[in-house]
């Protein structure tokens, strides 16, 4: 079996109806942590309704977890505001994957799975796994916990390349 080099990139779309945190709006950006590895994206000023369109990229490991997301207020006097966190269990996209190669999907756009919102996850909506010409990939709506309101839209996509030379 070849060696596989598994990309997760994770592109934060956009935020809606976000909490307030300071006297009026929020400055929110978006901390993604996925085993050891974090990365954030960009402080948006003033606002409750962010677009960040931000690819973040993550290696993926053994064994496979969940990706954590946490939401902030970036403040400039005093330690940031929480303004919710998140997470999305990779089982079911790791599951889709498996399914590609199998199936060995390679060109066109199918749906490979559906995951439905439930007490064990945050997905706000129905979710589809989906392989589009090759590439496996989920478009999310996530819940905010810990707040009275809040919802974060993700790309994921899972990017496999073969380790050994062609």
């Amino acid at each position: 079996m070849d060696e596989q080099l598994k990309i997760l990139k994770v592109i934060v779309v956009q935020g809606k109806r976000l909490v307030i945190r300071d006297f009026k709006s929020s400055d929110p950006y978006v901390v993604v942590k996925l085993g050891n590895q974090t990365a954030k994206t960009r402080v948006i000023r003033c606002c409750l309704n962010p677009v960040w369109n931000e690819e973040l990229n993550f290696t993926l490991t053994e064994p496979l977890g969940v990706l954590n997301l946490e939401v902030f207020d970036k403040d400039l006097w005093k330690a940031d505001d929480k303004m919710g966190n998140s997470y999305l269990n990779l089982q079911p996209l790791i599951s889709a994957a498996r399914l590609r190669d199998i199936l060995k999907v390679s060109s066109g756009e199918t749906t490979l799975r559906k995951v439905t919102p439930d007490s064990e996850n945050c997905l706000a909506r129905e979710s589809s796994i989906n392989c589009v010409n090759g590439e496996v990939l989920q478009n999310v709506w996530l819940r905010l916990r810990g707040v009275e309101s809040g919802e974060l839209q993700l790309t994921i996509k899972l990017i496999t390349s073969a380790a050994s030379p062609k």
